[in-house]
């Protein structure tokens, strides 16, 4: 009898974590709709190139070496134990089934390996329309290969800090990633943004913003798979219960979010803002991110809806400073996961606000230094940004030779 409630475990455990992990996959395309839809159409085609190969060279690079380097052990085939099924029926003959969790090794790299890619698409859209694609493609083989897998292996992987302090001794806690995936997206982006410099044309002479005709796609429904997957097993009924209020408090905070960015918007700008409306309910989600299994659905909602105010205002304040970022990614995801991250502490009583502030600083100056010197090299070994006459022109045809829309070519 013990193990067919084994087997059956491992098969619910197993199959959903395979099933989150496709969602959280199709969140890449969300990623890539949302920037197509933020950038100028004369670069579209080289924004979708970049969301598909950043994807694959995500999944490579932490077969290689992320995954071993987060969780430690050898190269993929060392490193993750593999679960062989009959080896662990044995096992939980001999010593008893205790109900934990169990799933196969192979579905952990799987779900795993998604929320690297999603890091790296949020560097994606933050340097959009002036990056050199190459260039791009090459700090992605460094932020998913050793970059992201380190800072998660003092997080998730539970190591030392440099073999310096534990982040989880000191009360850190980040449940499906505000900070270790989202802010630290984020931080890359920033370092990139900040070498780069502005779009031609975004800032006039005296400060002044002029905006880029924009559009937008939500990822709304891939977080589902992103904070409910991180439960990581659903196979008895207090973690059914669990999965079931984290989809509801996802769900409630990207809400709160939207509305709350809308309200904002209508209140400064005189209209209903759809950039800020979306960015919202993102914000709402990263918010929530951190910690969606505590709060009530009320307090999900309410967590939802500062993230929602705090990243108008967000957006607004990188612009004062001219730092350009076409689709607010810094904004949502770095600003807000902060947000997220301290907002733990007040339905988690096991977590310390030292601790999360602790936590993130870690990760931002690991995470922007790192990216930084990265982004320096490349700059000076290949260059970063394309010529003033191919950013003109779009990206499009200087990196892909091909438009997508190109029904609307000057004649």
């Amino acid at each position: 009898m013990e193990n067919q409630i084994f087997e059956l475990q491992y098969a619910m455990d197993t199959f959903y974590f395979l099933v989150c992990g496709a969602l959280v996959m199709w969140m890449a395309a969300g990623f890539a709709m949302l920037e197509a839809g933020l950038v100028r159409a004369k670069n579209t085609t080289e924004i979708l190139t970049k969301n598909v190969a950043l994807f694959a060279i995500s999944c490579i690079m932490y077969l290689v070496c992320g995954y071993a380097i987060m969780y430690g052990g050898g190269i993929f085939l060392d490193g993750i134990e593999a679960f062989d099924l009959a080896g662990v029926l044995s096992a939980s003959t001999e010593n008893g089934f205790d109900g934990d969790s169990v799933y196969s090794g192979a579905s952990d790299f799987f779900f795993q390996v998604v929320f690297v890619a999603t890091a790296m698409s949020i560097v994606s859209g933050a340097v959009a329309e002036r990056m050199k694609l190459w260039a791009f493609l090459v700090f992605a083989v460094f932020m998913t290969g050793v970059i992201y897998p380190l800072e998660g292996s003092w997080t998730w992987g539970g190591a030392d800090v440099f073999g310096m302090y534990n982040l989880g001794d000191l009360g850190f806690s980040d449940f499906a990633g505000s900070g270790i995936v989202h802010m630290a997206g984020a931080a890359a982006a920033l370092a990139g943004v900040l070498l780069l410099g502005a779009r031609k044309g975004k800032y006039g002479p005296n400060g002044e913003v002029h905006a880029i005709p924009l559009g937008t796609f939500i990822l709304w429904m891939g977080w589902f798979g992103f904070n409910g997957g991180s439960v990581l097993k659903l196979g008895d009924a207090a973690s059914a219960h669990s999965v079931a209020m984290v989809f509801l408090n996802t769900n409630a905070a990207a809400a709160g979010g939207a509305v709350a960015a809308l309200i904002v918007g209508r209140i400064l700008f005189g209209k209903a803002d759809l950039t800020m409306l979306l960015n919202g309910a993102l914000a709402g989600l990263v918010a929530i991110t951190a910690e969606p299994s505590t709060p009530t659905p009320l307090l999900a909602t309410l967590f939802g809806a500062a993230g929602g105010v705090l990243v108008v205002f967000s957006i607004l304040t990188l612009d004062k400073l001219k730092i350009d970022d076409p689709v607010g990614a810094i904004s949502v995801h770095g600003v807000v996961g902060l947000l997220g991250l301290l907002l733990v502490p007040v339905t988690n009583g096991d977590v310390s606000f030292s601790g999360q502030i602790i936590g993130a600083v870690t990760i931002f100056v690991w995470v922007f230094v790192a990216s930084l010197i990265v982004w320096g090299i490349l700059k000076a070994v290949m260059g970063i940004r394309v010529s003033e006459e191919d950013e003109y022109e779009g990206m499009d045809i200087a990196d892909c030779g091909m438009e997508a829309y190109p029904e609307f070519v000057k004649g």
